[in-house]
């Protein structure tokens, strides 16, 4: 393997590994605001609404298609199914439109 190779993936790992690292070692036994942790637990939430979001928008052409399907599985979380309850349920409503439409 070519050193520049070698070089480019160490750097790639320092530079994936102290931003990770940087958190636990500044605020080691220190205790974040409440409205800091209030604003972190909703992170991961708010980044897989960045992630799902265009992609119920742009999965055909028929934009009624991304939004029919969203709508069911919303409908069926917000009644407490289970995650493969919401899925199978979404992908059924989804073959339905598709048979008729």
């Amino acid at each position: 393997m070519h050193s520049e190779i070698v070089w480019m993936i160490i750097g790639m790992a320092v530079v994936t590994y102290v931003p990770r690292m940087l958190p636990f070692v500044l605020f080691r036994g220190k205790e974040l605001p409440p409205f800091i942790q209030g604003i972190l637990k909703n992170v991961p939430y708010a980044t897989l609404g960045a992630l799902i979001f265009p992609g119920i928008l742009f999965i055909q052409e028929d934009i009624w298609y991304g939004l029919l399907g969203a709508a069911a599985a919303f409908l069926a979380a917000y009644l407490g199914a289970n995650v493969i309850v919401v899925v199978l349920g979404s992908i059924t409503v989804l073959s339905i439109y598709s048979y008729f439409f």
